[in-house]
């Protein structure tokens, strides 16, 4: 029988060889995603957009990662979906701009398969990588909307006929009521 005081010796030597071993196989073998902050990274609302993302733990089948860069979040093992928030505010620019949920995004797709989203109108701004041969850019940016839409539009992406000073098309014409 082992006396009380190697007992917790090895008590001890047990727990410092398991602990670590269990909490590395419960933080998986996936290192954090490195990444860069954005200029605008310490801006206070990409703050609360980072507290927001907690929520959101998977992008279809990418589970979130940790990053190792502020104000940044990363899904997918590798990482399929990286988000930065404080990117430089857009201008006018003659990229396709798409409304999903409220959220007017500027599509990149000149790497495609790998499409890269800006808020437009938004400051700070927020930059989305999309792989879309993992995952689905409609799919993920629904899924950030709520995160991204705390930060206030201030401006919205206009019509190219409102810019072409085109005429808006006439309504169609409803028949008058019969006495």
């Amino acid at each position: 029988m082992l006396s009380f005081s190697r007992r917790v010796r090895a008590a001890a030597l047990l727990a410092a060889v398991i602990v670590p071993a269990v909490v590395l196989s419960l933080t998986g073998c996936a290192p954090a995603v490195p990444m860069t902050p954005a200029p605008d990274a310490t801006n206070p609302v990409c703050a609360d957009v980072i507290v927001r993302l907690r929520t959101v733990t998977a992008l279809g089948d990418n589970l979130k990662r940790e990053t190792n860069a502020q104000a940044t979040a990363a899904w997918g093992n590798p990482a399929a979906v990286l988000l930065r928030c404080g990117v430089a505010v857009p201008g006018p620019t003659t990229l396709l701009c798409v409304t999903l949920k409220g959220i007017d995004w500027l599509r990149d797709d000149s790497n495609a398969p790998n499409y890269v989203f800006t808020t437009y109108g938004r400051d700070p701004a927020v930059q989305v990588v999309i792989d879309g041969t993992r995952a689905s850019g409609t799919d993920a940016l629904m899924d950030l909307s709520n995160a991204v839409g705390s930060i206030p539009a201030t401006r919205a992406c206009t019509n190219p006929d409102d810019v072409l000073g085109l005429p808006s098309p006439s309504p169609t014409p409803t028949p008058a009521p019969t006495p």
